[in-house]
């Protein structure tokens, strides 16, 4: 199995992912969705958090040698981007979606340099907003960012062009693609899967 394949069938099985095209469900932009994903669900799961955890690794190594700094965008990757982190040897930081309101008002906490090459780990990506607040935050600290790592992405081509625009690499471990064709679904949906991903907004 490729990887791809490996981290879906993984979410599937966790029930991280949850396909119900028959009764989609609302998502805070008010879009209708077939599909829910929760990858929280990852981390009390030893063997799909190691597994996530040991490709995030391999993806990095293989792709970002020369990494510095290995950040988590909050708060759902933070526990995967520490993971990651760890294992490389690697120091750590977070962005959070907003400065605190108190002490120091930091967007990014944790200890870094100007002009550090950093990886940005990612649990979800939908449209890239949020993702490439976080990415747009580190840049005007002054880190380098080197491209992004996320565990799942919905394979949106407003994502795909976002993060193009922004001139951010994105790398993922598994897409709604390769999901689908694992998912247990009724064939008569499948093409109402297929179909929601190239047109959210009208499902």
């Amino acid at each position: 199995m490729t990887t791809a394949e490996k981290i879906a069938a993984a979410l599937l099985q966790i029930n991280a992912i949850k396909l119900n095209p028959a009764n989609p469900f609302t998502w805070a932009s008010g879009w209708r969705s077939p599909i829910y994903c929760d990858n929280r669900r990852i981390l009390s799961h030893p063997a799909v958090r190691s597994l996530v955890r040991d490709e995030f690794i391999s993806l990095v190594r293989s792709k970002y040698s020369d990494v510095q700094v290995i950040a988590g965008v909050a708060t759902g990757a933070i526990a995967h981007g520490v993971l990651v982190a760890e294992a490389l040897g690697l120091p750590f930081i977070y962005v959070r979606s907003a400065a605190k309101g108190h002490g120091l008002e930091n967007l990014i906490e944790g200890d870094y340099r100007d002009g550090q090459r950093v990886v940005v780990i990612e649990d979800l990506i939908s449209t890239g907003g949020s993702s490439l607040a976080a990415v747009e935050a580190l840049r005007a600290a002054g880190l380098e960012v080197m491209g992004m790592a996320a565990i799942f992405t919905y394979a949106f081509d407003t994502a795909a062009d976002n993060f193009a625009k922004a001139q951010v690499r994105l790398d993922t471990l598994s897409d709604y693609p390769t999901l689908i064709r694992f998912a247990d679904v009724a064939p008569e949906y499948i093409d109402a899967l297929r179909r929601w991903r190239e047109a959210p907004d009208k499902f």
